[in-house]
């Protein structure tokens, strides 16, 4: 039987999902088939030698959906340079999107890129980023080695480059301020000095002319508002840039009017110089930008943190001889030697050595693991004390690590549903805003009679206060945060729609084996009937079982050996189909299987007939042994139910969240596992094939449904929950089919996940209250709205400092969320 899950485009609702999955199970060989429209997949289980893949995507595309083969579609990540606001991102986008052979695009202004899918036959990435440069930014470098590197370098220089200009521009604003506001609180009796040569009252020219000197170099610093500002606008695309540099322009022409005026004898214009504020909103703004770009690069520190664990060298042997060489000159077949202390370069197996591993970066276990030849090992994990040699079997993006890194920085590029509202306002956001500022300022140049100074005191403090960078701030940073935190808990969600979807989550389904118990059978009692010790009992059956292939008896080899007890030479054997086995050791014969084996034997099982009924109730499978045709007792098998599992449903219980199993064992088995960690449904004795539906029916009463699973045979139901949540030691087709991977395979991490979903959502919705009510507040108080009443104008410098202080506080909120704790950690600190 295969499996295969494959891309389906062109579905738009879920009788489009239901008609693929019908006409699929049509097909002779067909298994399973299960459609998740959220994700656009399809899960085939199939008979290859009946049924071709072919066939399958025939029938697909026969009834008007396209398969999407993974050759067709190309993805890039494109960093983008010049973005100031969320319009910026927006612009970006559309432009894009336009293109054809583009497929999706998502510019996400938090982390400066765009994620693009496109058809490489249609079009080329030479033209998205000539797309992206039309639309007046910067297209920076992709696909390189050392891109990662160069985008922290260039993030680091751009947050220097900020803080010297911030610097550069206080440093002249602040005695500009100083000149030009000191002589109005002297006339207010406020007692300050003040150098008598620069009086407006006595010396007008001077006053004007130095405050002309003073903003001139703050211009010069901010000038990459205007050059951005006014091309963006004369493309009919405003952003924020526009808005600072309409305003200010505004202010600092009216001013250098004033100036010629007085100049010209006029010397009442002195009280209409506006270059004090134009400064200052170029220095608040630089600040604020500054802060900002600070916030940001702290909210990718986890995917900086991923990236970190690579070692930059590997040490191959070559010709004989050992050799150094960076890590993106490796190919797949050299073979590398790991000395102790060194961090694994690559993903391969082990070829010569024998050492212990630490790969808690992977998998979250402190303890070390035993490696020697045939075993795997990954890159970054840590080798602690033999020296081994292995051969490179993944390099470069194929390795584990770079596939998490991958999928980490797809999430925090992603958007959730519900950014959706936030982007549309951004997107006219600020042309709405120059319509509010011009008829405010007309409005009030008719009401004041024809007062200039106090019309354009309003047009430039509503130009200045609108702030679209809050608003796209919002939901992203949350996002990135959100996803981050997750990555360092071992918990990989794979973008913003299941982030925002397990919030929602009221029931949870979890596979029996390998989830909530640990997926092999272990040797849980040893009862016996004879006065002969219980390791004696253990000791004959295992080695009687030596020789079976049966699970059942290789755990109780195991069990044996785990207790450091002899196996014994077997004389003779022989497997009794359906029933167990027989052997003769050290002349002695040994009986071990079920009860139909010791009826056929005539041998009483009536001393251990209430223990044998009370094993089985704790859903525990009763061996029994007997030697020489006497009952000597009971070995019992189980699969055991992992430590965490019962910790974890309690949690789930505490949220509110419903607990089902789902399995193919029996009622009794199911019933006595599901009692020993508190589930609340038991779906027993349910064939692998039928999990997906069980799944829809729970989704039929109106709940919305997360499963967790492990195997193959969970991938249907992973992609039909409105949640798939795999267990990263699962099957690499349970994981694609899920939007949630814990990689620790703890299922602790499960309250983990749906705590951060619920706490990044909360998180997201703060912000948007607080971006929305800024501007819903702001504007009309900047457009003139209290003093209409009586109370006070707003001064466009004090507009400049709101400005800049939304989008600190909602990067400020968003990194809040870098304190969250999982729940076992929580449970530990308890």
């Amino acid at each position: 039987m295969n499996s295969q899950v494959l891309s389906i485009r062109g579905m738009t609702c879920a009788a489009c999902a239901q008609r693929i999955e019908k006409t699929v199970r049509k097909l002779s060989g067909i298994e399973q088939a299960t459609v998740n429209l959220a994700s656009e997949k399809l899960f085939v289980e199939y008979d290859e030698s009946i049924l071709p893949l072919t066939k399958i995507k025939e029938a697909v595309t026969k009834i008007g959906y396209e398969v999407v083969e993974k050759s067709e579609s190309s993805n890039v990540t494109i960093p983008i340079g010049g973005m100031t606001c969320a319009a910026c991102a927006q612009r970006v986008e559309k432009g894009i999107k336009k293109l054809p052979g583009v497929t999706s695009a998502t510019v996400n202004f938090a982390t400066e890129k765009a994620a693009v899918s496109y058809d490489p036959h249609q079009i080329r990435l030479s033209a998205i980023r000539e797309a992206i440069e039309k639309a007046g930014y910067e297209a920076l470098e992709v696909n390189k080695a050392d891109a990662a590197d160069e985008d922290r370098a260039r993030k680091q220089k751009e947050i220097k480059v900020l803080w010297r200009k911030f610097i550069v521009s206080a440093v002249f604003a602040l005695p500009l301020l100083y000149i030009a506001m000191v002589p109005m609180l002297i006339m207010y009796g406020i007692r300050l000095p003040y150098p008598k040569g620069l009086d407006p009252m006595n010396y007008p020219l001077i006053y004007a002319l130095l405050q002309v000197a003073l903003v001139i170099p703050v211009i010069g610093v901010g000038y990459k508002f205007y050059t951005i500002g006014f091309k963006a606008l004369i493309q009919r695309s405003p952003n924020m840039d526009s808005l600072i540099a309409i305003g200010t322009t505004a202010a600092i022409l009216y001013s250098i009017y004033n100036t010629w005026l007085i100049t010209q004898g006029e010397f009442k214009a002195v009280d209409s110089l506006y270059f004090e504020t134009a400064g200052v909103i170029i220095t608040l703004i630089l600040l604020g930008k500054s802060l900002e770009a600070v916030s940001k690069g702290r909210t990718s520190e986890a995917i900086k943190k991923l990236m970190g664990l690579a070692p930059k060298t590997a040490l191959i042997i070559q010709d004989g001889a050992e050799k150094e060489i960076p890590i993106d000159e490796v190919e797949i077949g050299d073979v590398i030697i790991v000395k102790p202390g060194a961090k694994i370069p690559v993903d391969g197996t082990v070829t010569e050595g024998h050492t212990s591993i630490d790969e808690s970066m992977l998998t979250g276990e402190s303890m070390p693991v035993d490696k020697k030849a045939g075993d795997p090992v990954y890159t970054a994990s840590l080798n602690t004390t033999g020296m081994i040699q292995f051969k490179a079997e993944k390099v470069g993006s194929d390795t584990a690590l770079a596939q998490i890194i991958k999928l980490v920085e797809d999430a925090q590029g992603s958007k959730a549903p519900i950014a959706a509202m936030a982007d549309k306002v951004s997107g006219v956001f600020v042309p709405i805003v120059c319509i509010i500022a011009v008829l405010a300022g007309v409005a009030w140049l008719i009401g004041s009679g024809g007062d200039v100074k106090f019309a354009l005191t309003i047009f430039i403090s509503v130009l200045v206060i609108a702030c679209p960078c809050a608003l796209g701030l919002a939901t992203p940073t949350a996002i990135m945060v959100g996803t981050g935190k997750g990555a360092e808990n071992g918990i990989l969600i794979k973008g913003g729609e299941a982030l925002e979807t397990a919030h929602k989550i009221n029931t949870i389904v979890f596979d029996k084996t390998g989830t909530i118990t640990e997926g092999k059978p272990t040797v849980t009692d040893v009862l016996t009937t004879q006065d002969s010790p219980a390791d004696y009992l253990l000791q004959m059956t295992a080695s009687a079982e030596k020789s079976s292939e049966h699970p059942l008896g290789q755990a109780i080899v195991t069990g044996a050996q785990d207790k450091g007890l002899e196996l014994l030479k077997v004389d003779s054997f022989n497997s009794i189909t359906g029933r167990g086995i027989e052997a003769v050791i050290n002349g002695q014969t040994v009986l071990a299987g079920n009860r139909k084996l010791m009826d056929e034997c005539s041998i009483s099982l009536s001393v251990l007939e209430t223990d044998s009924d009370r094993l089985a109730g704790e859903g525990k499978t009763p061996m029994y042994v007997a030697i020489d045709g006497e009952l000597a007792g009971i070995v019992a098998v189980a699969d055991v139910v992992k430590a965490s599992s019962k910790g974890a449903i309690e949690s789930l219980h505490r949220m509110g969240i419903e607990v089902a199993m789902i399995t193919g064992d029996n009622r009794m088995t199911a019933d006595a596992i599901a009692k020993q960690v508190g589930i609340d449904r038991v779906l027993a004795e349910v064939l692998p094939q039928d999990k997906s539906n069980e799944v829809k029916k729970l989704q039929g009463e109106g709940r919305k449904v997360a499963m967790v699973g492990d195997g193959i045979n969970d991938a249907p139901a992973l992609a039909q929950a409105d949640i798939g949540i795999a267990i990263g030691s699962g099957t690499d087709v349970a994981m694609e089919s899920a939007d949630i991977v814990l990689m620790h395979s703890d299922l602790m991490d499960v309250p983990t996940a749906i705590d951060l979903s619920k706490k990044t959502i909360r998180n997201i919705k703060q912000n948007l209250f607080w971006a929305f009510g800024y501007n819903v507040v702001g504007i009309p108080i900047a457009a003139g709205a209290l003093h209409l009443f009586g109370g006070p104008l707003l001064n466009p410098m004090f507009a400049a400092a709101a400005m800049s202080l939304s989008s600190v506080s909602v990067l400020t909120n968003a990194l809040r969320l870098k304190r969250f704790k999982a729940a076992n950690q929580e449970r530990k600190g308890a």
